[in-house]
């Protein structure tokens, strides 16, 4: 019984370490690219991605030697 009891705290602890790592690695993955400066080597694409939260529009910078993506906001003339 005390067994079983460990096992499953250490599978819940597993998971939980998990969703801990996947959040931090998803923030980093889609917020470490905005800024105001696009890096040397970066390719302007035609692709904009809006942001359903805020609409905010950013066009996606390509970098075709790493394949790197770099995000930067697009301000409209208003």
């Amino acid at each position: 019984m005390v067994k079983a009891l460990f096992f499953y705290i250490l599978i819940q602890l597993c998971f939980l370490i998990l969703a801990v790592i996947s959040l931090v690695v998803w923030d980093k993955r889609y917020k470490k690219n905005h800024g105001l400066n696009i890096p040397a080597g970066f390719e302007k694409t035609e692709e904009i991605i809006v942001d359903p939260s805020n609409g905010k529009k950013s066009r996606v910078y390509y970098n075709p030697s790493t394949g790197e993506r770099f995000y930067h906001e697009e301000y409209s003339d208003r």
